[in-house]
């Protein structure tokens, strides 16, 4: 029994299908105007990749495990177990061309709106924008670009790899990696005419397999009984991964031992089977066709708890081959070769299904790759160095889906590493340095990038940034800045006023057009005034709007900004930021009764038409709900007539006040958060340490930093417009997370469509 138990300890993991993509077929050339007109009703009517998200309002902010699940199905599609995101929805997924994501490292959100006038081709051409929290090292924590790697082998040393000894430097077919009639015998494979095989079903179908025989991926789990090692479980999964049977199988001897830290199976998971060995050995032999070639890790043992006999087996623990007789386990091949974690730690037991993917891929990457390329994995160095590193953790139980184990979680993969073995390129170029780059160092990232991108399914750029930039100082210099700024363009001043203003009166008067986060009597003019500092720009505006020049309280007043250097551009800036994608459709409503259902201040909407989605911020500490909203329609049409529709009414005594969005939904959750925070930022850290440093140094780093951010945007300008036709771009600001302090980050998405904007730039 010990020996059985041993020979099961030695049993291991799994992955997914490939990516057929879809070619776009050749243009006919054009002859006559006819058929110009034809091409253009047909490219008017043609399927083309595009994004569309409902996130709206505290909506907008996503996690980095999101954003990792979107770029996993955007570049894998469903094929790949990648799960279907539902913040943003990728329409027409297959037709994409690719997905390229700019990292420009060390920036964050409060970069993109400290220096917004700068990103004129961002805030242009990436129309979904998400928050993220800080987060430093993303490429590293989620690619895999940060793993180390063995040193590379020498000539000699690569000749004497004991893979290179055995197949040899050449890619060989399939077939030449299937086991032999004397590797079966000699590592105790079930065999015609082998005495201790007498009983066993044989598969042999007389049909030789060739280099286009079908592989099946086979692992099956045991337990002891007193007949010895018997099956309790089976999969099978074809070439593209796809589960094609898995079974649980209730032993004909009573269990001894269920080996549940091994193969997870128990007692009450076996209580209510009734299929036997004879039902999976027929099915079995139903589903593989003629030629199949299994495919296993010391598949040995599974053949034999079946008790089965095939032919045509490759076993990838003898595949993958060692000096003395040793074998990698199959744990650590996936991770080594394939970059992703099977068997993880929130599991009792081996996932039979994640196991016979895992070898299939294993296989089909060595076939794919070749056995030079194998062996300069140096996976004997890694073993050791993994060794040398510590043991593993004990697992936990996982839970029981329909009387079946339920299916491990798809393994935390790194994307880049992975796509190698699913026969899919990717391109990972530039990174951060300890150096200042150069204007020749980003020319040549450029130009690699436009070179190779069209050619990989995945590509990461990484822009690299100044090291003077990152200046904890200067960060909380700009988060003091930014924060100024918006405080005076949140706040009006408004008089003069009789002696003797009664301010609670003059608040309710001004609370119409929106929260006020503060009102106060200015004491330093001849006649009083009031400061009024709202909780959103469009409250500040409204009140411009409104109320300057009309008569309050008895007197005519006036009601401006303060004029200060942070507001002497608000016009400009005011523009750009009702022309912003983020604010098309969007409208801002005040004026709002206070409620305790959804629907009751719905209703008070119900005479608009055609609205998408609303947003009704709350007190971070009462929860209680502002007098203001922002409304999303489906068009910019639609939110213009909503808009003369409200004011309509307001003209006619009506309590609503209404404008234009300015303030983007991650912008005001930025100052959402500073609200809530009592009107302190977040990190006070970086405040403190902008006090540090002389204020002529940051100023000289804030505008050098102001002309580099140009740069960047006009870097991305030109990678973009070289990017093909239907090429997914993601630009990420990663933002920060340091003792000194953190920063959140922000990603901005878009589908390349030429036919919205002019050709590529040639290059």
């Amino acid at each position: 029994m010990a020996a059985a138990i041993q020979a099961i300890k030695r049993k291991r993991p799994r992955e997914d299908d490939r990516i057929v993509e879809e070619l776009p077929l050749p243009k006919k050339k054009r002859k006559l105007a006819e058929e110009d007109a034809c091409q253009n009703r047909h490219e008017a009517t043609e399927k083309k990749p595009r994004l569309s998200t409902e996130a709206f309002g505290e909506d907008c902010e996503i996690s980095y495990d999101q954003l990792h699940e979107f770029l996993q199905y955007a570049t894998l599609g469903r094929g790949q177990n990648a799960a279907k995101p539902r913040w943003c929805r990728i329409h027409h997924q297959r037709r994409l061309s690719g997905l390229v994501v700019v990292v420009l490292h060390e920036l964050s959100q409060l970069h993109f709106y400290r220096f917004y006038t700068q990103f004129k081709h961002l805030r242009k051409t990436f129309r979904h924008r998400f928050s993220l929290p800080p987060l430093s090292g993303f490429t590293e924590a989620r690619w895999g670009a940060g793993v180390k790697e063995n040193p590379p082998l020498s000539r000699e040393e690569l000749k004497k790899d004991p893979v290179i000894q055995k197949y040899g430097e050449e890619r060989r077919g399939l077939s030449g990696y299937i086991l032999t009639p004397e590797e079966m015998r000699r590592y105790n494979y079930p065999l015609e005419g082998s005495s201790d095989c007498s009983h066993f079903v044989s598969i042999c179908h007389n049909v030789p397999p060739s280099n286009d025989s079908p592989l099946f991926g086979l692992d099956c789990e045991m337990c002891i009984t007193d007949k010895g090692s018997e099956l309790t479980r089976i999969s099978v999964v074809d070439a593209s991964g796809q589960c094609v049977m898995d079974e649980l199988v209730k032993p004909s001897s009573p269990i001894r031992n269920y080996l549940t830290r091994y193969s997870g199976i128990t007692e009450k998971l076996l209580r209510s089977v009734k299929t036997r060995l004879a039902d999976v050995q027929a099915r079995l032999k139903s589903l593989l066709p003629p030629d199949a070639v299994l495919v296993g890790h010391s598949l040995n043992f599974d053949l034999r708890a079946l008790e089965m006999i095939h032919p045509n087996v490759i076993d990838t623990s003898l595949l993958f081959t060692r000096k003395g007789g040793k074998r990698f386990r199959l744990k650590f091949l996936a991770e080594a070769v394939l970059r992703k974690e099977i068997q993880c730690t929130d599991q009792e037991g081996h996932e039979p299904t994640e196991d016979a993917t895992c070898a299939l891929q294993l296989a089909q990457f060595f076939m794919s790759q070749g056995p030079k390329k194998v062996a300069e994995l140096n996976l004997e160095a890694r073993w050791l160095e993994q060794n040398q590193a510590g043991g593993s953790k004990k697992p936990t139980l996982s839970k029981l889906k329909n009387g079946i184990p339920k299916q491990a979680r798809t393994p935390v993969q790194r994307l880049l590493d992975a796509l190698p073995s699913l026969s899919q390129k990717r391109l990972l170029l530039g990174g951060q340095s300890d150096t200042s780059p150069d204007s020749n160092q980003h020319k040549q990232i450029l130009q690699q990038a436009l070179e190779e991108i069209p050619g990989s399914s995945l590509s990461v750029v990484q822009v690299p940034s100044d090291p003077r930039h990152l200046n904890p100082h200067l960060a909380g210099h700009l988060r003091a800045k930014l924060r100024t700024k918006l405080e005076d363009m949140l706040t009006v001043y408004a008089g003069p006023f009789r002696k003797g203003l009664c301010l609670k009166a003059l608040r309710r008067t001004f609370e119409n057009y929106g929260h006020i986060r503060s009102i106060s009597v200015v004491t330093e003019t001849l006649k009083p005034h009031i400061r009024v500092q709202y909780e959103v720009l469009e409250a500040a505006e409204l009140a411009i709007e409104n109320l300057n020049g009309a008569e309050v309280a008895g007197s005519s007043i006036k009601v401006q900004r303060p004029i200060t250097e942070m507001t002497l551009d608000w016009e400009t800036l005011l523009r750009q930021l009702e022309t912003d994608a983020d604010n098309e459709g969007v409208i801002y409503v005040a004026g709002l009764e206070e409620t305790h259902r959804e629907a009751d201040w719905r209703e008070q909407l119900g005479f608009l038409k055609d609205l998408k989605a609303t947003f009704r911020p709350r007190d971070p500490r009462s929860g209680r709900e502002r007098n203001y909203c922002f409304l999303k329609f489906p068009t910019v049409g639609s939110a213009s007539v909503a808009l003369r529709t409200i004011r309509g009414q307001a003209a006619r005594g009506g309590k609503l006040h209404s404008r234009g969005a300015v303030t983007p939904p991650h912008l005001h959750r930025w100052l959402y958060h500073e609200n809530q925070n009592g009107g302190c930022p977040a990190t006070p850290q970086l405040l403190c340490e902008a006090g540090r440093q002389p204020k002529e140094q940051l100023f000289a780093l804030e505008q050098d930093l102001k002309g580099a951010m140009k740069g960047c945007d006009r870097w991305i300008r030109k990678l973009y417009r070289g990017l093909p036709n239907h090429m997914l771009c993601l630009v990420l600001l990663p933002g920060t997370d340091r003792a000194s302090g953190s920063l959140p980050g922000f990603c901005l998405l878009a589908v390349k469509d030429n036919s919205n904007g002019p050709a590529p730039a040639s290059h």
